[in-house]
């Protein structure tokens, strides 16, 4: 998949109302199935998912603000992001003193519709610019909310690409916010982008597309079994801005997935973060019941662009290019992920003849036969079941690649089996 076939995915889910529960998100899931297929879980309203209780399904068919003419002033349907998330119904006629205390704008950002919900309280709201709000007169104005909050469901998705192991890499997408680009949407398009380029991996690579928070905590209450095949994870979010990479540590800090980022990084710009118990889902994997291994990858993180949460986060926000270099950074851990290793030298005592295995020979007329050589001394002498591959990378300056390549040689030689612990 291209930037520009992720920008497309991205513009093709724009338009949907997605929430924590309700038919916006099965639609979501439904275009995401086109491209890559998907496994879809409901799980009814009253539910109890570790410390939490799914909650009622909200739909929403229509909802508007009109003037004393009839005119829209507010209207869903010019962008979803005008009516708070999990508004109950109401249909009234107010003035404008009255509806003042439901009318949520950013005076900061006078021409932008900010981003609002309320999925555990019951009220009602809208949201519009503050330019849209100084130009309204006093009213009266009818206001409707045509909405449903009901049992129901709550619904997630998941994509597997099977490996060779059973161990398995997460992938997490959260996919509860409305017409927001960047923030969800960038990052479901590089995900599918990577479902769709893995074959034959080693790991087993699971992707969640889930409403935040309350999703990852469902599918974690229902996967609990699963959970120790988690080798290693990641969550995607804010994947298409013109920002550099930022990656977040797991609350380990010291994962394996953590030293990938570190090392794939670090030849480029970048940020690397601690972790905290905020932000993205990856709060709810790293929890310390769970612990598991889990970052979070994106470009300009969450707050961190004048653009998130409003209405200014659109399709025109995302960059084809950046989610190409968001995807390529991925695909770059994946690859050292998938060849990484530890070894044991089976000829320790010494160094062993390679030239009279034939690896040197095998070697020549290569461009790089000095660094395939060094390559394959480092790994012998590091490879006492301690070191990984990507240990003698950090530690010799060569590249993963090279050293990858090296130990496979040296194994069809005799000279290395792999460490099993």
């Amino acid at each position: 998949m291209t930037g520009p076939e992720m920008h497309d995915l991205v513009r093709r889910l724009y338009p949907l109302c997605r929430s924590i529960t309700g038919d916006g998100l099965r639609r979501t899931l439904d275009v995401i199935d086109g491209s890559i297929p998907l496994k879809v879980s409901e799980v009814p309203t009253g539910t109890k998912v570790l410390d939490w209780t799914i909650p009622r399904e909200w739909n929403i068919r229509d909802a508007y603000v009109k003037d004393a003419a009839g005119n829209r002033v507010v209207d869903f349907h010019d962008n979803n992001l005008h009516v708070v998330g999990y508004s109950v119904p109401v249909e009234a006629t107010m003035s404008l003193e009255e509806l003042r205390g439901r009318l949520h704008t950013l005076p900061g950002q006078p021409d932008l519709v900010p981003y609002r919900t309320s999925y555990y309280a019951e009220t009602w709201g809208f949201c519009l610019s503050q330019n849209t709000l100084d130009g309204l007169a006093d009213g009266p104005y009818e206001v409707r909310i045509d909405s449903t909050l009901a049992d129901g469901h709550l619904t997630y998705g998941e994509h597997v690409v099977q490996g060779r192991s059973s161990e398995e890499v997460l992938i997490s997408c959260h996919v509860c916010h409305p017409s927001l680009a960047n923030d969800n949407l960038a990052g479901v398009a590089v995900a599918v982008a990577l479902a769709q380029r893995l074959s034959d991996p080693w790991y087993t690579y699971r992707f969640v597309f889930a409403p935040g928070t309350i999703g990852a905590i469902t599918w974690l209450a229902r996967n609990r079994e699963r959970t120790d095949r988690i080798r290693h994870g990641l969550t995607m979010a804010c994947a298409g801005d013109a920002g550099t990479i930022t990656y977040k540590r797991s609350r380990r800090g010291d994962a394996e997935i953590d030293q990938v980022f570190a090392y794939v990084l670090k030849d480029r710009p970048h940020t690397i973060l601690d972790f905290s118990p905020y932000g993205y889902d990856e709060r709810q994997y790293c929890s310390p019941g769970f612990d598991l291994p889990v970052g979070s990858l994106t470009r300009t993180p969450y707050g961190s662009y004048p653009e998130y949460h409003t209405s200014a986060d659109n399709p025109d926000f995302v960059r084809p290019e950046a989610m190409e270099d968001t995807l390529e950074t991925l695909w770059s851990a994946v690859q050292v992920l998938e060849g990484n290793r530890r070894y044991q030298n089976l000829s320790p005592y010494g160094e062993p003849q390679l030239g009279a295995r034939g690896l040197y020979g095998s070697l020549g007329g290569r461009s790089d036969t000095k660094q395939a050589q060094m390559a394959m001394l480092w790994v012998l002498n590091l490879s006492d079941g301690l070191h990984s591959l990507l240990d003698i990378a950090e530690r010799s300056n060569l590249p993963f690649q090279a050293l990858a390549d090296a130990a496979n040689a040296l194994r069809n030689a005799g000279l290395l089996k792999e460490w099993v612990d």
